[in-house]
């Protein structure tokens, strides 16, 4: 457990009235180039809704980036019908800037038609599980089309851990390939590996990975009750301010995208906390 401040019921409903004044004028409380950090929405959170709906919820944040997700935009998704997508993600404010979780393989020509929706979607990365017989592929595909591959880890899986649980098996596996093969960390995971006996910190998992961070999911976890917690919330264990600064460290210009699991019928009131305490943590960081 980290250090927090005292009075943190205090500290949220004030934040959280900033942000949702800020949100009621059409825009977020601060600007963007006052923040430590670029935030946005992995839009999974809002995976009980349509796109339309999942939009109208990003944009009462008071954000305007998202990571989207297979359900409100499938990968197959194209001409007409992604214009209309992009068209209604512009009525809404909110940029596609990254698109994921997507499985790569060995298999290139499956791997070169997520680049070709990535690019067309117009994001910057995509958040990944590959396959450790993909990187030939991934390569070649980086550098043709400029786009980031962001490797997830996903904590404890089935009755195991995931494979790509920590930013030192994913430094290892990356460190020689085409610089754009990173990770998208998921501090959320991170913590939950602590369950398997793996305590990670997520800060210092920035630092291992350094220049091959190219996005973030960011989430607080109680371990006991095994569910997403609100940012600040005496059960987690996330120490926001310490990830944003390390993210300034290593010098990260991607996006960091809240991501809140619990209560998927209607997230909006925790996740307008969330993003109340980012910003106000972001703009401290500075």
């Amino acid at each position: 457990m980290t250090d927090r401040p005292l009075n943190r019921r205090a500290f949220l409903a004030t934040t959280a009235a900033t942000a949702l004044a800020g949100a009621a004028r059409g825009r977020a409380p601060v600007f963007e180039s006052d923040l430590a950090v670029r935030l946005g929405v992995q839009s999974y959170t809002f995976r009980n809704f349509d796109l339309e709906q999942a939009l109208k919820r990003i944009k009462e944040l008071g954000l305007k980036n998202a990571e989207f997700y297979s359900k409100h935009i499938p990968a197959n998704t194209a001409g007409d019908k992604l214009k209309d997508v992009l068209k209604l993600c512009q009525e809404y404010e909110v940029t596609p800037v990254g698109f994921g979780v997507e499985r790569f393989t060995k298999d290139h020509d499956a791997n070169k038609k997520l680049f070709e929706f990535g690019k067309a979607l117009g994001v910057k990365y995509l958040s990944a599980d590959p396959t450790k017989d993909s990187f030939d592929s991934l390569d070649k595909l980086c550098e043709e089309y400029k786009i980031a591959i962001a490797i997830h880890p996903h904590g404890p899986s089935g009755k195991g851990r995931h494979h790509w649980w920590s930013a030192e098996i994913i430094m290892k596996a990356v460190k020689d390939h085409n610089k754009l093969i990173g990770a998208c960390l998921d501090t959320g995971h991170l913590l939950r590996m602590a369950q398997l006996g793996e305590k990670l910190d997520p800060a210092q998992q920035v630092k291992v990975l350094g220049e091959r961070n190219y996005a973030m999911h960011l989430k607080d976890h109680d371990n006991m009750r095994k569910t997403d917690v609100v940012f600040g919330d005496p059960t987690g264990t996330l120490d926001v301010a310490a990830v944003f600064r390390a993210l300034k460290e290593v010098k990260f210009t991607g996006t960091v995208n809240i991501e809140y699991e619990a209560n998927p019928s209607d997230p909006s009131a925790d996740m307008k906390k969330c993003v109340a305490y980012a910003l106000e943590t972001a703009k401290k960081v500075g």
